[in-house]
């Protein structure tokens, strides 16, 4: 049980709590691909769709995380010995 409950602990969240806001994550972040693909074919519509969803996103794990772990936020404390691994997602 310890491999579900570490990391959301490490965030402030219960496994429910992390799984509720991956998925949201997730899921939008799905929507705005499908934005992006018919920007790409169509660049006259979903003009600010994936940069606008990144940003919401991005606020959102700036002002709902517990700040301990999101050094890359304004006004938000680092934790010296800690580093997060590259490729890691929500």
């Amino acid at each position: 049980m310890k491999i579900f409950t570490d990391h959301p602990a490490d965030v402030g969240e219960t496994y429910a709590q992390h799984m509720g806001v991956s998925m949201s994550f997730g899921f939008r972040m799905i929507i705005a691909g499908f934005g992006c693909i018919l920007h790409g074919l169509f660049p006259f519509i979903c003009t600010r769709t994936g940069s606008r969803m990144i940003e919401r996103l991005n606020h959102e794990m700036c002002t709902h995380r517990d700040r301990r772990t999101r050094p890359d936020c304004p006004g938000t404390a680092t934790r010296a010995t800690e580093t997060a691994p590259t490729g890691e997602t929500a």
